[in-house]
């Protein structure tokens, strides 16, 4: 018997992809981040564009929006949506610490929560890849949703 609240499991509590043919389409918008810890130097060579392989910034930009549109195809369950935008802002939040904000909007039947986490860890993990050769203690924390709206269940915003 599938649990009270895991829509994923079917009656017998198997997994499969949510019917979502009834809900209504409504706009819904999600933000996510995540963060990069790493050397004073890698942040300031991050930030700075003067990392061997190239503007990172620019690169894991790219990597987001990407992987935000390519989410059905990386999580089994998650539908394919048509996306209305997607935006991956990168920060520095410390001298040790930049910060990745992505925000993904569609008007549709279901969320994009997924969207925006997928974009957000994707573009920390580009950076990653990008200054690993200079620092590999980086460190990828803190992936989380910040705020949905939109949608039956109602707006979410995670308390500070």
């Amino acid at each position: 018997m599938a649990e009270a609240g895991l829509t994923h499991l079917n009656e017998r509590g198997e997994a499969h992809i949510v019917d979502i043919g009834d809900k209504a389409s409504t706009k819904r918008r999600a933000v996510a981040q995540a963060r990069v810890i790493a050397q004073p130097t890698t942040i300031t060579a991050i930030m700075g564009g003067s990392l061997k392989k190239g503007d990172a910034l620019a690169v894991a930009r790219i990597a987001g929006i990407m992987a935000a549109k390519k989410t059905s195809e990386l999580i089994p369950l998650c539908h394919p949506i048509p996306l209305t935008k997607v935006s991956v802002d990168i920060s520095a939040e410390s001298d040790t610490t930049i910060r990745i904000e992505a925000t993904a909007e569609t008007t549709g039947q279901t969320g994009v929560e997924m969207e925006a986490l997928v974009a957000a860890s994707t573009a920390a993990l580009t950076l990653y890849d990008m200054a690993k050769a200079i620092d590999r203690a980086m460190v990828v924390t803190d992936i989380c949703l910040l705020e949905k709206s939109g949608g039956k269940s109602g707006d979410f915003t995670r308390a500070p």
